[in-house]
Formats: C-alpha cells, structure tokens, sequence
C-alpha cells in the first residue's frame, strides 16, 4: 500500500508537484537544449520564445482553477535555471519546471487569469536558431495601466545589456562574463520600470545573442525611446580597481557624429529632425542644427547620469564621483539621451561576487529607477502621462514642504524639484505642483 501510494505521489509530482525553483535533469546526449526564454507583450497577448539548438516535438494544454499552461518537450533540457528567474508580468505570474520520464522538460506558466494559448515552432532564419513561440492570448483583458493613462502615452526607457553571443565582453576570476550580469540587471530593470506609472521599458537585447552598436541605437528609435541606459561591467588588470561609473557622450563624440550623419549617403537627418527638409540650407547651417541637438541631447543625458549616479553611491562605491564623457558609439543616438553604466569591477573578486548576488543586481537595479524616476519628475516629456497627470495644491496656513510631501505620499526633494523652489518660505494660496513619482 505504501509503495503505491508514493508512485502516486511521484506520478502527481510531475504535474503539480513542480518545484518553485526550476530542475535540470540529466538528457541524453542527443537532447535539445534550451538555450534562453524571451518575454514580450502587448496590450492583449503575452509571447514567450523559446530560444532552442534544435527541432523540438511539444505538446501544449491547460489546466484550471488555479489557471496555468503547460507545455511538454520531449527529449529536452533546459540549459541554466536562471533564464526563467525574471519570467513575469501582470498576465505571467512565474514558470516552473520539471523533469518528466526522465528525459522531457515540462514548463508550467502558472497565470493571473484565463488564456487561449497557441504555440508553433520556427525554423532557423535571419542569424536566429529554432524557436518555439508559444502566445497567451485574451481579447477581453485590458491592462490596468492603460486605463489609468488615458491615452496618453508612457515615457519609454530603452536597456541596452551590454556585449551577447559571440562578444562576452570582460570575464571575472569565477568565470563570470559581463554579457550575463548586464542580461541579468537588465531584466530585474525592466521588471521594475513595468511597475511605474507612465513608464514602460523595452530590451535592446533580450536574450543571449550578438548585436553590432548601430544596431542597437537603431533599436532604440524604433521603440521612440526617451532615454537609452546602456549597462556593462568593467574591468582592469588591477584587480583592486572598483566602483560604478556614469559615462555620457563626450562632445568629440557627438561632432564625430554630425560629421558621420553629414556624410552618409542615405538621408539620416530625418533621426534629428522628422520631416523638416534641410535640401536647401549650406553645409555650415546643416552643421550647426545637428551640434545644437546633439548638444542638447548630451546634457540631458548628463543631467539623468548625475541622477542615476546619486543613487548608486547608496548601494556602494563609486570608482568617479562625477558623470565621465567619452566617445562610446552605443550612446551617439540623436534626439536620444543616453548613459552608459559601468555597474562594478568584475575584474574585482570582491564586486565579482555581487554582480553574481541577484540581491545586489535588484539593489543596482533600483538605484537605476530611482534617478531615472529624480530625472522624470523634473523633466517629463510633453505629451506623456508623466508631464500631464500632475496634481495641484494650494498652500494654507501652517503648510510646510514636509507636511506636504508626507500628505501626498512623495518627497520634499521632489517638490522643490518640480516647482523650482529653493527656499523653505512658502507664501498662503500659492499654487504648486505635486509631482508623480
């Protein structure tokens, strides 16, 4: 009776037993292998991409009260447990898996609500390998966020991790490579910025997989972002060497770049400047529009880097304690302000072995949002549900910064910033701002 009972058992451990933590179980040699599962969505359809080193025959059902989705793949295993760590949103509420027969991996995706999932495998095409696409689609869901923003649209942060696939950028002395930590914090960012009001974030890269630097700054247009944050992990011989450093574009950098899109053959202007026609202005003038944007573009990316680096120095070291300008070509996006972060040493045993802790990657990942938020909370841009949806209050007697930010749930930093106030002085029926953060 005992022994049947814990078959049993064994046979429901493969379905609702799953643990939390995800298993990797011993394949045969010939098992596919998955490499990376990449999230996106849309307003009514959730997509997971299965990022594969082969064909993969699967079967797909769904199971309810709880609702899930559970997806069988024969003769597979999957490649590293961290992959499904970051694996949610409002529609996705985590993913589990588990060895079944052996041999096949089975993939819960335990959901917030009822979906009508589909799922289909692509060939290899454009540099990508086999994918498995499976959708989790609900036409009656409308997302909270957008009702909240009527219609107004959501400032839009573009992380770009630094280095993937075949350029792993710096490697630490435990094997470490820069392309998985910034991969790692990139994602625990986007997690974050998803759950800001008025904000959205978009993956230059989001999976394991090589990019060239043009590429990415073209991503970042295609997605109309409002700021490019660019994250890597340095290094140095010294191993002693350590701190997170701030970089934006130097202005070497950005005449480089007005001569670059001068020079070009196909009509790149248009990334500045829309469809206003410059066909009949002289070189000097063209020159002088492009230095003056991308003039303007470098010092709002300094303004958000000083932000951003505020921050950082409560999670630790800074190795400079000023924005740095350089060159970098990653952040030569016109019209788009752009940092790049240097988020620790990984050439340092020490800043190593935090880049490694997923608690210090969501520390560095916070400190991120919280200049970004410092920044946005100043300088929205028009037209989004930042800048319109603010509120107004009018000061009575007794009325104090303090009182005030405590009454609204923000900070007196915030308020100062927002209504240029620089004094503690407050006049009776003065009307200011109170910011959203």
């Amino acid at each position: 009776m005992i022994r049947h009972r814990r078959r049993f058992i064994s046979q429901l451990a493969g379905l609702g037993g799953l643990a939390a933590a995800p298993l990797i179980g011993r394949a045969a040699s010939d098992a596919v292998q998955v490499k990376d599962i990449r999230l996106s969505q849309e307003e009514n359809n959730t997509r997971l991409v299965f990022d594969l080193n082969g064909p993969v025959d699967h079967k797909l059902f769904t199971l309810h009260k709880p609702e899930r989705v559970v997806i069988d793949l024969k003769q597979t295993q999957l490649v590293s447990s961290g992959i499904i760590e970051e694996l949610h949103n409002d529609v996705l509420k985590g993913v589990r898996t588990g060895i079944r027969n052996k041999t096949d991996l089975r993939v819960v995706l335990d959901l917030a609500d009822n979906s009508r999932p589909k799922s289909f495998l692509l060939s290899p095409s454009d540099g990508q390998g086999y994918r498995l696409v499976i959708d989790l689609k609900d036409s009656d869901r409308v997302s909270k966020k957008t009702k909240k923003h009527n219609n107004l649209r959501e400032v839009v942060i573009a992380i770009d991790p630094g280095h993937g696939g075949n350029d792993p950028g710096a490697t630490g002395r435990m094997g470490t490579k820069e392309k998985d930590v910034t991969l790692q914090i990139a994602r625990r960012l986007k997690k974050l910025i998803e759950q800001q009001p008025g904000m959205t974030a978009e993956m230059i890269r989001d999976s394991d997989r090589f990019m060239k630097l043009r590429q990415r700054i073209k991503r970042a247009h295609e997605v109309n972002a409002d700021l490019m944050i660019s994250i890597h992990a340095d290094s140095f011989p010294d191993k002693r060497a350590s701190g997170a450093s701030v970089y934006a574009l130097s202005v070497g950098g950005a005449t480089s770049e007005t001569a670059r899109l001068l020079a070009e053959n196909e009509n790149k202007v248009d990334l500045l400047f829309g469809n206003v026609n410059l066909d009949d202005k002289d070189e000097m003038v063209k020159h002088v529009l492009l230095d003056l944007s991308l003039t303007g573009t470098i010092q709002s990316s300094l303004d958000i880097g000083d932000e951003v680096l505020k921050e950082l120095t409560r999670v630790g070291r800074v190795h400079k304690k000023n924005v740095q300008q350089a060159a970098f070509a990653v952040l030569k996006a016109p019209n788009i302000p752009a940092i790049l972060l240097e988020t620790a040493f990984i050439s340092n045993p020490s800043e190593e072995r935090k880049l490694r802790s997923p608690a210090h990657q969501t520390k560095v990942s916070k400190a991120i949002l919280r200049g970004i938020n410092d920044y946005f909370v100043r300088k929205a841009p028009p037209g989004t549900w930042l800048s319109e949806n603010r509120k107004t209050y009018t000061i009575k007697h007794g009325d104090t910064l303090a009182s005030i930010a405590d009454r609204f749930d923000t900070s007196v930093k915030h308020i100062r910033a927002r209504n240029s106030i620089h004094t503690d002085r407050l006049q009776v029926g003065q009307m200011i701002y109170i910011p959203v953060t």
